[in-house]
Formats: C-alpha cells, structure tokens, sequence
C-alpha cells in the first residue's frame, strides 16, 4: 500500500500551471502544491499569481509565480528563460477566457481568438517547455503534459438549457477544445520516444461558486443532464489531475481522461 500510495507523489517535482487563478486553475494548484510539487504560478496579472503563491506558502507549500500572457509569444519565451536548465517535471495547460454565443451569433474572428488561446498557445507553451521536460526524464525518467479540454469538445451543450444567446457554452469553444483534445494525441505520439507523455482532461460541468449564487436554476438544471444528479465540485478535479501528473499513470499517454459526472455516457 505503501508503494502505490508513493507512486501519487510529486515530492521534489516541479510543476507549471497556466491560468492558475482562475476557478478550477486554483484547485489544481492546490493539488499539485499539496502533493509535493513545486508550483510555478500563471497568470496575467501579477497580483492575483502574487496571492496565489501567498495562500499556498501559508500552507507550506512550495510556489512562484510566473506570470506571463498565454498568447503573446514574446513573453512566453521570457518566462521560459527564467527557468532556462530546469527540469520540468508537469506542465499544464488550463487557461482560458472568453464569452458565450452560437453558431448564428458568433463572429468568425472569436474562433480564430479561441484557437489561439487554447491550441497555438498550448503548442508554442509545449515548445518552449520541452528542454526542461527533457531533463526532467533524464532526472526522473518520466514528465507529463496535460491540456485542459472539456466535454464540449467531445459533444454539443444543450441550447435549451441557456436563456440567451449570449450566455450559451459557444461553438468557438467546443471547436478549440476538441482540437486540444487531437493535437495531445499527436504530441502523444511524437513525445513518446522522449519519455513525455503527454494527456487531456475533460471537465464536465463545474459551475463556479458566483454562478451557483447568482443563478441556482441554471445549476439545477445542468444537475438535471448528470447521471450522478449533480454538477461536478472544483476538488474533483484534483485526483484526476494527480493521477495523470504522476507516476501513477507511468503508461498512460494519449488518452482523453473525462470527468463529467457521466454526461457523455447518455
């Protein structure tokens, strides 16, 4: 028991999360810090990776912040530079921003915004990365990428459950996700021969608390559509991501890990 319990381990691993301040990135982070990685903190605004990396040092995790903006190459490469000769053991592509619409309200424009920030960011993050993933599977002999896709990238949202155009999950997004979801296949594929695995998750509806608030017959209504009755909690989150970050799935690449609570399976 012993041994698998230490296979979930990430002592003396570190880890980069992007959109880490976000509702389900501060969940990971504390996943991640909690297991014993070192957490390097992503974000676009200094204070809030700044308060991130306060809240999990009070707690004597290990974290930093990193903070650089997914869609401008520039900075990314600046902030790779910073951690030039590291290992990187986990690196985890999770940010994402953007608003609702359909397919007759959407403007051409926010798909290729989307694709930019979920797919060529992911890829040119990936890049930037492989060095220290690199050294981490000289280090280690393991290192794990996981790209954080959604249902919608597997399966339609139900228009009937929304109220306005404008609050409905859009097409933009499913399209850019289920195109994360193909390209970590390829990267699977390629990465392999390198000892990088590389895998998605795929998140199910987990509403934020503001919405849970702000409108409860929305939420009970996405309940409706589970099979487990109920939305998904942010926590849930975590063991899926600690499995896939872990040696614990040592032989676990190209897959497409799905965490919705049974939506997909109607």
């Amino acid at each position: 028991m012993a041994q698998v319990c230490t296979s979930f381990s990430l002592a003396g691993k570190t880890a980069l999360l992007t959109g880490a301040t976000g509702h389900l990135g501060e969940r990971m982070a504390m996943a991640l810090a909690s297991a014993g990685a070192r957490v390097l903190v992503n974000s676009r605004s200094c204070q809030r990776a700044a308060s991130l990396v306060e809240r999990l040092e009070e707690k004597g995790y290990a974290a930093e912040p990193l903070v650089f903006d997914i869609t401008v190459p520039e900075q990314i490469a600046e902030s790779m530079d910073m951690i030039q000769g590291q290992a990187l053991h986990i690196l985890v592509n999770n940010a994402y921003a953007g608003g609702g619409g359909t397919v007759e309200t959407a403007d051409a424009s926010e798909y290729q915004d989307s694709y930019e920030m979920v797919v060529s960011s992911a890829h040119r993050i990936l890049q930037a990365c492989l060095p220290g993933l690199r050294e981490a599977v000289r280090k280690n002999g393991d290192a794990s990428v996981i790209n954080i896709a959604s249902m919608y990238g597997m399966v339609s949202p139900d228009p009937r459950l929304y109220d306005s155009a404008s609050s409905t999950n859009p097409p933009f997004y499913g399209a850019a996700k289920a195109a994360l979801i193909q390209w970590s296949r390829y990267a699977a594929c390629e990465l392999g021969k390198d000892g990088i695995r590389v895998n998605s998750i795929s998140p199910g509806p987990f509403p934020a608390e503001s919405v849970e608030e702000s409108n409860p017959i929305f939420v009970e209504k996405l309940a409706s559509r589970v099979p487990l009755g109920r939305t998904g909690r942010a926590e849930e989150l975590q063991g899926p991501l600690l499995f896939l970050a872990s040696s614990a799935s040592s032989f676990v690449t190209g897959s497409n890990l799905v965490v919705d609570g049974g939506w997909t399976a109607w």
